[in-house]
């Protein structure tokens, strides 16, 4: 055993240590003074060993892509690869929902007292219910707004009311919609790591975003809708700063950023992601007045209609801090969070987050600086009579690295700020996405997805998840 493989397999066992003595410290806090307000912590959900109809297909999914994943995402046409990618990710993602059954799994999720659906009846007069929205977000308020809606800017509810108005109402189309348009977040990561560090990682890290231990999290909440769009913001503005018609993509991505903004508070934290991204790219003011134009937009609309997000944060935080967010200890969930982390982004992302922190840092910084993302940009016309190996560059490692790093300081920094205290296995969804493609950096990669999609089964068929 090489002393590379050693530290990845080091790393895993550190993480699933770190999970273990989450489970049993929090075991403990929970019986002795119900503190928690989890039944298994850290994870929100209960412990439930069951199989059901998605079973065999979510197996049948794990051992096809375990087999054939990596030399397919080697040898697929780009295009070709990003549909199947998506295809792949759709049926794993529904198929580990559908372990629960069709009402449990999927069609009565967001339907529960605290979830969206609830307060359709609502908003029959949208802009009058903008308006009126910072009017109950506090638990003391008249009508108090559920806890999910309360805890999110209003494009989170607006959605669902317009599936609601376009005859797609009802919790089955709610979740069909959260899984359909969750499963495209693995693409778009695809298509960032591609424009920033070449398509010889991203074929890498294609199986791994596919076979995510997470899709048991998308499946079962609006958060894998947030992850996507995010997602999506992050690689139109990766394809803006490397001269891809960088005024279109560069408007979009502002847009779907400032969708973002108004979908959940907690991922403006994505504006360290975007930093990392305008580090790297080789173009990186010419997008910039488009970005911002993009950016404008949701904003305005939401603030014409009446609805102030600053007004709405200062009033979620009080709203927080009234509920159970006041209770919860801080001292448990500031680590305990990042064992929820290691569940949902598995063993081969903490081996690859290591190999990422170990590059030589300055070395890595100063090659992304110096390095005008020529490099990959030239390796994306390479002939594909050419071996794929001839995709790598030297600058394609630290440049990956500079990008997951980014992701993971910002779920740093949502982590100290206290306003994520459990449930973050679904919270964090979105910047998950990103410490995936860490996992490109592994070798003997039949081994390690191996090992991510048995932990994805037994927390599906172990553990019944559910807010």
């Amino acid at each position: 055993m090489n002393r590379d493989l050693l530290r990845d397999l080091s790393a895993a066992l550190a993480a699933a240590l770190l999970v273990v003595v989450a489970v049993l410290v929090g075991n403990g806090i929970q019986h002795s003074d119900h503190s928690l307000f989890v039944r298994w912590p850290p994870v929100f959900a209960q412990w439930e060993p069951h199989v059901g109809p998605g079973t065999p297909a979510a197996i049948a999914l794990a051992v096809a892509v375990v087999a054939y994943g990596p030399v397919l995402a080697a040898r697929l046409p780009w295009r070709a690869l990003l549909f199947s990618a998506w295809g792949t990710a759709l049926a794993w993602t529904f198929s580990l929902a559908l372990v629960d059954g069709w009402q449990r799994g999927i069609a009565g999720r967001l339907t529960t007292p605290n979830e969206y659906l609830r307060v359709i009846s609502r908003f029959h007069d949208l802009p009058g219910t903008l308006r009126d929205f910072t009017h109950h977000i506090v638990a003391h308020s008249p009508a108090p707004w559920p806890a999910h809606i309360a805890g999110h800017p209003p494009a989170a509810t607006v959605t669902f009311v317009l599936l609601d108005r376009i005859g797609l109402g009802g919790g089955g189309w709610a979740g069909v919609w959260c899984i359909t348009v969750g499963a495209t977040a693995p693409v778009a990561v695809l298509v960032a790591v591609r424009a920033l560090s070449g398509e010889a990682l991203a074929r890498r890290a294609a199986p791994f975003l596919v076979l995510a231990p997470a899709a048991v999290w998308v499946g079962t909440s609006a958060d894998g809708y947030f992850a996507a769009v995010a997602a999506w913001a992050v690689a139109f503005l990766a394809l803006a700063v490397t001269g891809h018609r960088c005024g279109a993509t560069g408007f979009v991505s502002g847009l779907l950023f400032g969708l973002t903004a108004y979908l959940s508070y907690g991922l403006t934290l994505f504006a360290v992601i975007a930093a990392a991204v305008l580090l790297l790219g080789s173009s990186r003011l010419r997008p910039l007045p488009y970005l911002l134009a993009g950016l404008a937009v949701i904003p305005a609309v939401f603030t014409l209609a009446g609805f102030n997000w600053w007004e709405a944060y200062r009033l979620l935080v009080t709203r927080y801090y009234e509920g159970v967010g006041g209770i919860r200890p801080y001292s448990y969930w500031v680590w305990a969070n990042l064992a929820c982390t290691a569940l949902i982004v598995g063993p081969a992302t903490v081996a690859g987050l290591r190999r990422a922190c170990a590059a030589p840092v300055r070395k890595g910084i100063r090659t992304c600086l110096h390095t005008r993302a020529s490099e990959p940009r030239r390796a994306l016309r390479t002939p594909a009579s050419e071996p794929r190996q001839a995709l790598r560059t030297p600058a394609s490692e630290p440049r990956l690295a500079l990008l997951v790093l980014a992701a993971l300081l910002a779920l740093l920094i949502a982590d100290l700020s206290g306003m994520s205290k459990a449930e973050t296995e679904r919270i964090w969804l979105p910047f998950a996405m990103w410490l995936l493609a860490a996992s490109a950096f592994l070798p003997r990669p039949r081994a390690w997805l191996t090992a991510q999609a048995t932990l994805a089964l037994l927390l599906n068929h172990l553990l019944l998840t559910g807010w």
